[in-house]
């Protein structure tokens, strides 16, 4: 086998695959990519055995077809250091002794056999498929992901809920703590369905969609989910389990509602916060007339810190409390100007909503209190 290739372009593709591979593996092979030459293509696959990515490449002056694998860390180390220059693979068919010959010099290393690759197994039949909007998925998957959970006894909880009805298409995600729940309506599909993808594969999908445009195309049934891109296609497994109603956990009734600037809150809670407990990351939101005073005490070193912050807010005097850390996050996730705080008493979970909804999109963020000992 030989063929041409941009170096640049070839590390570009290996580049935003090889993150998938994990840094310990159960089977040796899974440490390498597996090429596969047909024509004038190379295909280039990364695994982990739970998640798959794929991408393919345009290659010149082919001579011959075939399969097999290269450690990554081989490839990916020199070509880092490499200009842009056009490389020449020649890989000996009978003992897989590969030559990579570029303007200054040469690599010469052995291949493995591509055959012991593992193969991807194929969807149900009565598998689902729905066409999302690429940066609209990369948005959802952004801006819910940091709630997932970290929880061995419900892994369930470890990953972003898609949650698909014939009108819309809500992420979900939710550590106990904090929830996030963002509704898009430009999404339709045929029937109502849902799957939960892992914290891994939604981390790659959430690097690799930036560069993305156009839509991607999720085919998946009760195991695996197969997600076609115009660049890559990943093939990941799903957890398995129900997902807990969460809607049923959003509490309807809140009699105090606070508008305030997201911007101005957000950075007095990061100053506010350094002052607190570190063991606790408790910080205090003291509500009266139209001014918020942010507050956190640290008894141990005698440190402490308030500011006010002017808000519109016309409910009883309210003191309660929440983790700055879990606070931070969720408005850091918000991209409105100013966010609206709905709360009941100090005992029960607040509502985070932006004033303003982008187009097609209904977000809103929970957030459990903190107890205070006053």
């Amino acid at each position: 086998m030989r063929f041409d290739v941009s170096s640049t372009a070839l590390l570009s593709r290996l580049q935003s695959i090889s993150k998938v591979i994990a840094s310990k593996n159960s089977l040796p092979i899974l440490d390498s990519f597996l090429f596969h030459l047909e024509g004038e293509k190379l295909t280039i696959t990364a695994s982990d055995a739970e998640t798959r990515l794929v991408t393919s490449i345009e290659v010149m002056n082919t001579q011959g077809n075939g399969i097999f694998a290269v450690s990554s860390k081989i490839l990916l180390d020199p070509l880092k250091e490499l200009p842009e220059q056009p490389l020449t693979f020649d890989i000996n068919d009978n003992n897989l002794e590969i030559f990579i010959h570029f303007q200054n010099g040469k690599y010469n290393f052995i291949g493995q056999k591509g055959d012991t690759y593992p193969q991807q197994k194929p969807l149900n039949e009565n598998a689902i498929s729905i066409l999302v909007d690429a940066q609209m998925l990369a948005n959802g998957i952004s801006r819910s992901l940091f709630a997932t959970a970290d929880d061995e006894l419900r892994p369930v909880m470890n990953g972003v809920y898609f949650d698909i009805h014939t009108d819309d298409l809500t992420f979900v995600a939710s550590d106990g703590h904090k929830l996030v729940r963002l509704r898009n309506f430009s999404v339709k599909s045929p029937e109502r369905a849902s799957f939960i993808l892992p914290k891994k594969p939604a981390t790659l999908l959430k690097g690799l969609l930036t560069k993305e445009e156009g839509m991607v195309n999720i085919q998946f049934d009760d195991n695996n989910a197969y997600l076609h891109c115009a660049n890559f296609e990943m093939v990941c497994r799903l957890i398995e389990g129900r997902y807990p109603n969460y809607n049923s956990v959003i509490p309807q009734a809140n009699p105090f509602k606070v508008t305030i600037d997201r911007v101005s809150f957000l950075n007095a809670l990061k100053r506010v916060s350094v002052f607190s407990n570190p063991a606790s990351s408790l910080v205090k939101l003291h509500l009266k007339g139209n001014e918020m005073v942010v507050s956190a005490q640290d008894i141990d070193f005698s440190t402490s810190a308030e500011e006010k912050i002017v808000c519109n807010y016309d409910g009883d005097e309210l003191n309660i409390g929440f983790k700055a850390t879990y606070l931070i996050e969720i408005l850091s996730n918000i991209n409105s100007e100013e966010i609206l705080f709905e709360l009941a008493d100090p005992s029960r979970a607040g509502l985070i909503i932006p004033s303003e909804n982008e187009e097609n999109e209904d977000l809103l963020m929970l957030l459990m209190p903190m107890m205070l000992n006053d």
